[in-house]
């Protein structure tokens, strides 16, 4: 697939609002991935990234695509690549995540937008935009004064 000429920034962006559900979804061991993913139970594997990113996106925002792989050699480091779509409200990002032992990475196939603007700038910022108002952010309980009574 040809690479979107604003890929990278995009990637960043992606990346900064998917971060603490990579941390959830490294919790999962890898041989259930690599089982989930060659036994091709792909709703499991879409059922832990539903609950991963419950915390911390809203509903439906972030779901599993078409599928994963598993790339497991005697050689090297196992590697696991989910297909992941990115829903904030106006926009879709196709996308995948490579995880392994030492780090996390995404790769943007494509951007979507409902109403594209023909500044590609204005169309990463908007994706900024719409991905921080999708972020389930948690909130200090608000504190009140006690009454003064005397």
């Amino acid at each position: 697939m040809i690479r979107q000429p604003h890929a990278a920034p995009r990637e960043m962006i992606v990346a900064e609002a998917i971060k603490e559900v990579v941390s959830e979804l490294r919790l999962v061991d890898v041989a259930d991935y690599i089982a989930f993913i060659r036994l091709e139970h792909f709703a499991t594997i879409s059922d832990i990234v539903d609950s991963a990113a419950e915390m911390f996106l809203m509903p439906g925002t972030l779901r599993l695509g078409h599928g994963g792989e598993a790339h497991v050699t005697w050689t090297e480091t196992a590697r696991i690549v989910l297909d992941l779509e990115l829903r904030p409200s106006g926009a879709c990002v196709y996308f995948a995540l490579t995880l392994d032992a030492h780090a996390a990475s995404i790769e943007v196939n494509y951007v979507a937008f409902e109403r594209p603007d023909p500044d590609p700038h204005a169309n990463t910022a908007f994706l900024r935009s719409s991905l921080e108002r999708a972020r389930i952010r948690k909130t200090e309980p608000r504190r009140t004064e006690p009454a003064d009574l005397g």
